[in-house]
């Protein structure tokens, strides 16, 4: 991007983070969304949780400053970091609640990245970064490569510096990173993972603007579904496989690998143990389930689309039946008008319907309903052979049972998928059982649907015959309050 004057004066207007790091009280503000939204790492947070923080942060502040350094209320602070002409925090509300939740905006994310890169660091490498230019570049040059023998010329070399590499380690020359070199690839993967995080909320926003002009249309559009269906799909399909969707979509398949997570945990934990980083940022412990949350977050936002998407077909199919009874209704009436109007020819006659003469004697005469007599007197028990009520025999599906049995299963890991806990606790109760571990209400972990992948479910019924479901991939990935239900478990000796 050209960065002439032009260019930044229509930027300076346009962007939230540029009117952002400009406003008055943007020291307040970039302090309390990093303290909030970025170290503690929530999406979203009730109204009345957020004024109280907000409200304590005042209070210190005046405290220390003087009580009219920050004179409004901390609801009125909110009100005005929230409005749409400024764009900082997102005001919604979710569904099935009536209380407002606020979220911060990518142009947040944006000022704290640029507000963080003007301290002074103590350390600052390059190593690190020059390497990933190179191994970029090698992979750029060698993916596009269509020659067969160029391609194997390149496979050929990489195995002969593996090939140089075990010979100097089996001959005692091992390479070891020193601290610097340490502490530089430290600090470009802790950068990447928190630049990665932001992005989500970018990425999100584009979502949520998509279902926002989809909503717009719909309300406004008075013609055919098919037009406005092109339309939409095609805006939804651009999204979808540009660019930053398609990368996205790589992404949240590769997180969701369990491999993949137990491989990241492990080597968090090993980094962290290390003297040469010295103090580990304690957010990069929990960063692998904020970006699970995140990307969630996003894939609930491209689910509202097709949701909106079924909404407006099915409120179209019935005002296009309401439509075409208005239609053969006016052809009727527009028909028995010019019946019997001379030098008129129609085309369709419509046959009058027959009067239906019923005499009156031939109607039945009035019958006395028969009250049936019931005797409660000398109840005795049925015999082993009464059948029971259906009633009792209805299934239930205890959700604490099953609850227990996805913490169970989950033991010390961050996250563990359906398959694997019906490996470990098998179904009892069939089809209902199944489907009971698709909504478990528990605040120790949170249930993620992978709708592009499919997994079997099998289990043998009450007549033994093996039974078959074909579900979608179900992970179950474990949340603060699992890891303190897991710690009371093991208290407990269960």
């Amino acid at each position: 991007m050209e960065l002439d004057y032009d260019r930044l004066v229509a930027l300076r207007k346009q962007s939230s983070a540029w009117r952002l790091l400009t406003a008055g009280n943007a020291a307040l503000m970039l302090s309390f969304f990093n303290k909030v939204f970025v170290e503690q790492g929530a999406r979203s947070i009730a109204g009345a949780e957020l004024v109280e923080r907000l409200d304590d942060e005042l209070f210190a502040l005046n405290e220390r400053l003087g009580r009219s350094t920050f004179p409004q209320s901390a609801k009125a602070y909110l009100d005005v970091w929230s409005a749409p002409e400024n764009g900082w925090l997102r005001k919604y509300y979710p569904p099935d609640s009536d209380e407002p939740h606020f979220d911060a905006t990518a142009a947040v994310e944006k000022a704290i990245s640029w507000i963080r890169s003007l301290e002074e660091r103590s350390f600052v490498g390059t190593e690190s970064r020059l390497n990933t230019i190179f191994d970029l570049l090698r992979q750029m040059t060698f993916g596009a490569e269509t020659d067969p023998d160029a391609r194997l010329a390149e496979l050929t070399r990489r195995r002969h510096e593996i090939d140089q590499e075990i010979e100097r380690v089996e001959a005692g020359e091992v390479d070891v990173l020193d601290s610097a070199g340490l502490r530089d690839r430290y600090q470009q993967m802790t950068a990447t993972a928190y630049g990665l995080l932001a992005d989500f909320r970018e990425v999100e926003a584009n979502f949520r603007d998509l279902d926002r002009d989809l909503r717009s249309k719909i309300a406004a559009w008075d013609g055919a579904k098919a037009g406005l269906l092109d339309e939409v799909l095609g805006s939804r399909e651009s999204i979808a496989e540009s660019d930053q969707g398609r990368t996205f979509q790589a992404f949240y398949d590769f997180l969701l690998a369990p491999s993949r997570q137990d491989e990241l945990k492990t080597l968090l934990a090993e980094v962290e143990t290390m003297e040469a980083i010295g103090e580990p940022d304690p957010r990069m412990r929990r960063m692998p389930r904020d970006w699970l949350e995140a990307a969630e977050r996003t894939q609930g936002t491209v689910r509202q689309l097709s949701d909106q998407l079924r909404r407006f077909l099915d409120d179209q199919v019935r005002s296009e039946d309401r439509r075409v009874l208005q239609l053969v209704h006016g052809i009727e009436s527009r028909a028995l008008d010019l019946r019997d109007v001379p030098g008129v020819d129609l085309i369709a006659e419509l046959d009058a319907t027959a009067p239906a003469i019923v005499l009156p004697m031939e109607r039945p005469l009035y019958t006395p309903v028969v009250k049936a007599l019931i005797d409660s007197t000398g109840i005795q028990a049925g015999d082993e052979q009464f059948a029971a009520d259906v009633l009792f025999e209805a299934a239930y599906v205890d959700p604490a049972r099953l609850t227990a049995a996805v913490h169970r299963a989950l033991g010390t890991r961050t996250q563990v998928s359906l398959a694997e806990t019906l490996r470990e606790h098998p179904l009892e109760q069939g089809l209902a059982e199944l489907v009971a571990y698709f909504a478990l209400p528990d605040d120790g972990f949170t249930t993620v649907f992978d709708d592009h992948r499919q997994e079997e479910i099998t289990w043998i019924g009450g007549d033994d015959v093996r039974q078959v479901a074909t579900v979608p991939v179900v992970t179950f990935a474990r949340t603060s309050p699992g890891v303190a239900w897991a710690t009371s478990q093991k208290k407990e000796g269960r």
